[in-house]
């Protein structure tokens, strides 16, 4: 199994409207129901991918029952902690007439503290019959900051690939337990630096100073732009594919899980990170986050460039 660790999953709302107007009345032309959260996302991929995905993390309330049959729907295994606060739910809000997309997102509600001593206890169960550990998305407000070092720490004394997808002080905390990868975009790049980051010179230093710190690979992503992949000693600048793309949301956390599959696969990080934007891409081609189709990965693969990259002198 991979262990896809997230304890904010969330119900997801899909809105499409003719043309958005702020402080006016909009009706939608489609409203698309289902369900989601950073390690959702990673796990539905990670399924249409063909492997074995485990879900863990918070769930609670009518929202979270709601969540859990969505899965069980899918076909997905679960096992969650259930805690008082109600799971949440996000709504994406995309304008057809610019083609914009825009994300409001419920924030988690705060979690007793014995919740993480029963989500570390799923952890710690689970992870020896596993190959791999993704985490992804922030902790609830609260958090033990080092709840995800504790878990990387523990995944790694069992030698399994490591992947971490989150922010800030939680980022931070887990390098020291020497993550196989960390995976920030730009601007969370930025805010766990606390300095701007103008260009790829600085971005590559930026990498360079989180492998110092114990990460050992870095990926960076940018959105629909070129990510950069620092991996043993080396730089690659990974180009996405052109598309016109519907919505976007999810793209970063498929990247993750095609990632992930092709390194348990065999693959080396090029090659892997080369399916991963494709998979991003695909992504972007679907309105619901995380359900990607295959033959769209499969005709993207190759127009995905991965390329050797050195920073301007």
């Amino acid at each position: 199994m991979i262990l896809c660790l997230g304890p904010t999953p969330a119900l997801q709302r899909v809105m499409r409207f003719a043309r958005l107007q702020t402080q006016a009345v909009n009706r939608a032309l489609e409203t698309l129901d289902g369900i989601a959260g950073k390690a959702v996302n990673v796990a539905k991929v990670l399924r249409t991918l063909g492997e074995t995905p485990l879900l863990t993390g918070f769930i609670g309330g009518e929202t979270g029952r709601r969540l859990e049959a969505g899965l069980a729907q899918c076909g997905l295994r679960q096992e969650w902690v259930r805690v008082p606060a109600p799971t949440r739910q996000c709504i994406t809000v995309v304008d057809m007439a610019s083609g914009g997309v825009t994300e409001l997102v419920e924030e988690s509600r705060p979690v007793p503290a014995e919740a993480y001593d029963r989500l570390w206890d799923v952890v710690k169960t689970r992870l020896p019959q596993c190959r791999a550990l993704i985490i992804s998305g922030t902790l609830t407000p609260g958090a033990p900051t080092d709840f995800y070092a504790r878990c990387v720490a523990a995944a790694r004394q069992q030698g399994l690939l490591t992947v971490v997808d989150t922010q800030r002080d939680a980022l931070r905390a887990t390098l020291a337990a020497r993550p196989t990868l960390v995976k920030p975009n730009r601007q969370e790049l930025e805010a766990l630096l606390e300095q701007p980051l103008p260009d790829a010179p600085a971005v590559a230093r930026a990498m360079r100073h989180l492998q110092d710190q114990g990460a050992e690979a870095v990926l960076v992503t940018a959105g629909s732009g070129p990510a950069l992949l620092s991996a043993e000693g080396r730089l690659w600048q990974l180009r996405p594919p052109a598309i016109a793309a519907l919505n976007p949301i999810g793209s970063g956390d498929s990247l993750t899980a095609a990632m992930v599959s092709r390194r348990l696969r065999g693959e080396d990080w090029p090659e892997a990170c080369r399916w991963g934007v494709a998979a991003g891409a695909a992504n972007a081609l679907t309105w619901m986050p995380g359900e990607l189709e295959m033959p769209d990965l499969e005709r993207l693969l190759a127009q995905a460039e991965v390329t050797a990259w050195e920073p301007p002198s």
